[in-house]
């Protein structure tokens, strides 16, 4: 017996229907029966769903001593002063006024409208135009007087104007005195510059950086600038050899941290002692300290009232060229008359005395909230009421007192 044989399927109209693997379903034919491909069957166009924006925030920023204001950590300009008494803030020359001074390329809300909103969400951050809450209260239960960073405004002015009567007063009486200051005051900022390097993640070895700073004042005291110099290398060696004790596991980061701190704070101060020790060491001094305090108050007169052009829309929205102009306009008006009345020296002398002091006054602003826009912080410190910390003041002074001791030693030699 043959076997059955697979029997053969009628082609044509006759054909049963193809259906589906699961034979629950008819598969597609044309008019002639034939089964339709795939390929050609239509496709349904695709649902489009509307794409929502999400809303942007500025990167927060964590950090036990992290306030929730903005960026910066300026007062407005031509407010409390500086170390040296100069009336400004961080941020000095030429500020753009209502300015959004936020996380570079921000788009959120208010960036626009010159609204400033917090670095990070914390609920009793001073400020009302930095958190939209309203200023906290002094005991007395008047509400305290903030500026534009929400600082306390009247403590600002009056810590200010305190430091100022410290250093003339010292410079006055007993020149001595100041270098007892000066060194303070680096020991200060060391401290506080270290302390955001480590919540940044770097851990520079304090201990040789403090201990280099006083061998550093002393010497330029003592020994001139080859001291000065010979004092700065000594401290980098000591910090080369004490990280060595904490091994090779970030040797190079925590190592070019300190060594930066020893060149940023206690070498460049260094040179304002370098002003002070020639017999008119006194006049030197206090003729730098007014022209940084001029090129503060011209870039800030002229920012306010003619600011249009962002100087480094990245690092400081608030300054701008009108700005540096005053600065400029302003410490060559100053450098001149201090150069030729005070020294006796040529007129073109105190023309570039001043435009060298507000290129570095401007350049130390921006330096350092280039450093503090890296770290993500606020300030450097809490130490002065209204400023923020000692280092924050510093920041104008620390390179001008470089150009102020290098020019008018060129101009009008002691």
């Amino acid at each position: 017996m043959t076997p059955d044989l697979p029997r053969n399927e009628p082609l044509g109209p006759g054909r049963e229907p193809a259906r589906g693997r699961s034979g629950l379903f008819d598969a597609p034919t044309d008019d002639a029966g034939r089964v339709r491909r795939i390929g050609d069957l239509p496709v349904p166009p695709r649902p489009t769903l509307p794409r929502v924006r999400p809303a942007q925030q500025p990167p927060p920023v964590d950090g036990p001593g992290t306030v929730g204001l903005r960026w910066e950590d300026d007062v407005p300009d031509g407010g409390p002063a500086d170390a040296g008494g100069a009336a400004d803030g961080p941020d000095d020359e030429g500020d753009l006024p209502g300015a959004y001074d936020g996380p570079a390329g921000y788009d959120g809300p208010g960036a626009d409208d010159g609204a400033e909103p917090p670095l990070t969400a914390v609920p009793d951050a001073l400020g009302a135009e930095a958190t939209g809450e309203p200023p906290v209260d002094t005991p007395s239960g008047a509400p305290r007087a903030t500026g534009r960073a929400g600082r306390d405004m009247a403590a600002a002015i009056g810590v200010g104007l305190g430091l100022g009567a410290v250093v003339v007063a010292t410079l006055l009486l007993w020149r001595p005195a100041f270098l007892v200051v000066v060194s303070i005051a680096v020991l200060i900022s060391i401290v506080e510059l270290t302390g955001a390097l480590e919540r940044g993640g770097h851990r520079p070895p304090r201990a040789p950086v403090l201990v280099g700073a006083v061998a550093m004042m002393a010497l330029a005291w003592t020994r001139g600038s080859s001291g000065l110099v010979v004092a700065f290398l000594l401290t980098v060696f000591a910090v080369l050899l004490w990280r060595l004790g904490d091994g090779p596991v970030g040797y190079l980061r925590d190592a070019s941290a300190a060594v930066f701190v020893a060149l940023y704070v206690p070498l460049l101060a260094g040179f304002a002692v370098l002003l002070l020790v020639p017999d008119d060491g006194v006049a030197r001094v206090l003729a730098f300290i007014a022209t940084v305090v001029c090129s503060d108050v011209g870039g800030f007169a002229a920012g306010v009232l003619f600011g249009k052009h962002p100087l480094a829309r990245s690092i400081s929205p608030k300054k701008s060229w009108e700005g540096f102009a005053g600065s400029v306009l302003a410490c060559v008006l100053i450098g001149t008359l201090l150069v030729t009345l005070t020294f006796h020296g040529p007129w073109w002398g105190g023309v570039l005395y001043g435009v060298a002091i507000a290129c570095t006054a401007t350049l130390g602003d921006l330096g350092e909230s280039l450093i503090k826009r890296d770290l993500g912080i606020k300030d450097m410190g809490n130490l002065l009421p209204g400023h923020g910390g000692l280092m924050d003041r510093m920041d104008s002074l620390l390179p001008s007192a470089v150009v102020a001791y290098l020019v008018l030693s060129a101009v009008v030699p002691a």
